[in-house]
């Protein structure tokens, strides 16, 4: 059943993405990018702009929707009287304000046993914080603090906006150089083949360039997890986000069985060994308490990082 639903959500986002962007290509007037000229750049970038960027704040945009299906989310009543998950939306809630966020979160959980929580939502004052029943169950009340302070920094520094900005980027130019250099390859053969050639050197070199553009992510979404780090250090205290990430460097050494990659990237950990590590959304988590541990934190909005 969850994989049925799993695929039935991501055909259906990629059929909104595709007609999307098709409707607003036809609107733009925009032209296909060969002619008998050759290439004409201007409709090239218009193209690989539109669907570089258009897929990625398409998703954006479906994020806390998708997070809610995707992982069972189930969104706290504020109203509610029960005590911890009262506790929940006051905690989130405060740091919030801190931030300087007018609109407050929504505040969920799910199930999971591992320990996590994830932020995500189009803009600051439509997010959602989500935590798993196991970080619920098995932290500490400063530890769960630290980690709820982290999201919070995540949603108040505008993370999910650039990322999808930096992806958004790195698709618009994989997008545009596989084109380019498959068009010139392609005069190399005879006339009836070039279109077979082109296609195929777009398609290999979209892989090619794809992958070292996922290291170009990876590496910004890395950054932004020592920066929210430094936010929910200055949010909660030091202490608080250094006992949070010393419990999840603990239960990574507990096998997990989390079934859901494609939200890994939007919790507050994650662990990848290798040269995978240049893949790695998340820091190593030792590598992540010893910067917090030498991180100069005056408030908030003025978090300094530097190394001793």
């Amino acid at each position: 059943m969850k994989i049925a639903k799993r695929v039935f959500l991501f055909v259906s986002v990629n059929i909104l993405i595709i007609a999307t962007i098709s409707i607003a290509m036809s609107l733009l007037g925009v032209q296909s990018y060969l002619d008998a000229k050759g290439i004409s750049y201007p409709s090239l970038m218009i193209f690989c702009v539109l669907w570089g960027f258009g897929g990625a704040f398409i998703s954006l945009a479906l994020s806390r929707i998708m997070a809610k299906w995707m992982m069972g989310v189930q969104i706290i009543d504020p109203n509610t009287h029960e005590p911890e998950l009262r506790n929940l939306i006051y905690k989130v809630h405060s740091f919030a304000k801190k931030a300087g966020i007018e609109k407050m979160p929504e505040v969920g959980y799910y199930e999971a046993d591992d320990l996590n929580a994830f932020a995500t939502g189009p803009t600051k004052n439509r997010s959602l914080v989500a935590v798993s029943t196991g970080l619920l169950k098995n932290t500490s009340k400063d530890e769960l603090d630290g980690v709820l302070a982290h999201e919070v920094a995540h949603i108040a520094n505008g993370d999910m906006v650039t990322m999808t900005l930096v992806q958004g980027v790195v698709n618009a130019f994989v997008m545009f150089f596989a084109r380019v250099v498959a068009f010139f390859a392609s005069q190399f053969v005879a006339e009836e083949k070039r279109h077979i050639v082109q296609f195929g050197v777009v398609i290999a070199l979209e892989i090619i360039l794809g992958i070292l553009g996922m290291i170009v992510v990876s590496f910004f979404s890395r950054m932004r997890e020592y920066r929210a780090d430094g936010g929910g250090a200055a949010l909660s205290s030091r202490d608080n986000m250094i006992s949070a990430l010393e419990r999840l460097k603990v239960n990574h050494q507990i096998p997990q069985t989390d079934d859901q990659p494609a939200i890994a990237s939007l919790k507050i950990s994650g662990k990848v060994g290798g040269l995978l590590k240049l893949f790695a959304t998340h820091p190593d988590l030792d590598d992540r308490i010893e910067r917090l541990k030498e991180t100069k934190i005056n408030r908030y909005t003025n978090v300094e990082f530097h190394r001793g």
